[in-house]
């Protein structure tokens, strides 16, 4: 039986999109995507798109930590920073553990530490187990 860290690298789009889950505890993920030339857009910089697929990842990672399926039902992102290449950093905490709706946050931020965008989602816990054994 496969990890929720294992489970999640079977999310295809964000596969392809070079996202990396690096670590997964109860109600907190961290992950990061290195920004490449696939990732920028018409501006020279990366695509909005982008940042929301590393952020919504690491949102799934939190949601889904504590092996019920979870779903995102809202999600809002406020980018403040552009970047062009490097390292992106997305770090990922439960704010409220609801049995059903829990509500996470996640800060997206560059090489040097400066914040990128911050990311809030909802979630909806449906009742089915998850097929994994443990986190990492």
């Amino acid at each position: 039986m496969a990890t929720l860290k294992e489970f999640l690298k079977t999310d295809r789009f964000a596969s392809c999109s070079g996202v990396e889950l690096l670590e997964v505890k109860p109600g907190y993920a961290k992950a990061r995507m290195e920004v490449k030339e696939r990732h920028l857009n018409g501006g020279g910089v990366c695509q909005g798109g982008a940042l929301f697929t590393l952020a919504d990842l690491t949102f799934a990672a939190v949601a889904n930590s504590h092996q019920k399926l979870t779903l995102s039902v809202t999600a809002t992102i406020t980018f403040l920073r552009a970047v062009r290449q490097g390292y992106v950093y997305a770090e990922a905490i439960e704010l409220f553990n609801h049995h059903r709706i829990p509500f996470i946050e996640v800060r997206l931020t560059d090489e040097q530490g400066e914040l990128v965008a911050i990311f809030t989602s909802s979630g909806y816990r449906k009742e089915t187990d998850l097929p994994v054994e443990g986190l990492e």
